[in-house]
């Protein structure tokens, strides 16, 4: 459904984990960042978009290849994508495990789309922090972000002022880290860079709402901080007790727990790694 209609900017949120997606009025064109979810969802994003353009060019913005964040690009097969480097040259197999697990949420609930499912074909990647793509009188600077997954990359759009972030900065997760815990660490730093060289005036997560205050950002950014150095001293003392009070008053807890278990598989995984290097 719609969530916020703000001057240039519309924010769609999904009925599946909040996610959000976007449609940016750039003036001379129309970006779309992570189109998803369910089929009516970015049925209606596609039609918006589509009023909106009136004839003028479309890109749709992959802020990572996690499959729910990929799953619309099938429906806008006359935009031009754009989208890091590790996304855009990802192996065959690991594109084929993404598109399987598409495949897979479609199966489980008979789920039918009008457009073919297939890995994004990307025009613009992103190589390199600060790299920039004028679109018309809007300038997109990038900034790898690494460690949730191996691909992901944060967008700022100015003179908006809007800082994309895909799936770091939620308020209603923790981190979810399915790569490197200093790499997402790394990551989380770069607000630090971002807030000095542009004047932000949004932020919006993949999943949850979006803030315009600087102090909620870096709330998150340190309560992001202060998890992930938690999680890491339990693991290694082996203190469960202190593990599963991480989480403690998370909203749906049901769910959100096993994200929980599988940070703390990766974090004992490096621990192993380190211990034999």
């Amino acid at each position: 459904m719609m969530k916020l209609k703000e001057g240039p900017l519309t924010l769609f949120e999904s009925a599946l984990y909040k996610t959000m997606s976007a449609v940016i009025d750039l003036g001379d064109a129309i970006l779309l960042v992570d189109p998803c979810w369910l089929p009516h969802e970015v049925e209606q994003i596609r039609l918006y978009a589509d009023v909106l353009a009136g004839g003028r060019k479309k890109y749709v913005l992959f802020t990572h290849s996690d499959y729910d964040h990929i799953i619309g690009y099938g429906a806008f097969p006359d935009a031009e994508v754009i989208a890091s480097a590790a996304l855009a040259d990802k192996r065959e197999e690991e594109r084929e495990t993404i598109l399987e697990q598409i495949r897979g949420f479609e199966d489980s609930y008979y789920l039918e789309r009008d457009y073919e499912i297939a890995y994004p074909a990307v025009q613009h990647k992103v190589e390199r922090d600060g790299q920039t793509l004028q679109l018309g009188g809007a300038r997109l600077t990038f900034y790898l972000s690494p460690g949730h997954n191996d691909d992901g990359m944060y967008t700022v759009v100015e003179p908006l002022g809007l800082l994309l972030a895909g799936d770091y900065w939620s308020d209603i997760e923790f981190p979810y880290i399915y790569h490197s815990s200093s790499l997402y660490e790394e990551s989380i730093g770069k607000l630090d860079t971002m807030l000095a060289a542009h004047a932000i005036t949004r932020l919006i997560p993949g999943h949850g709402d979006s803030t315009t205050e600087v102090a909620e950002m870096k709330r998150r950014q340190t309560a992001d901080f202060a998890y992930i150095a938690a999680m890491r001293k339990a693991v290694k003392e082996g203190d469960q007790a202190a593990i599963d009070a991480l989480i403690d008053g998370c909203p749906f807890p049901r769910n959100l727990r096993k994200f929980h278990r599988g940070n703390q598989e990766l974090f004992e995984r490096e621990l192993r790694v380190g211990e034999d290097g």
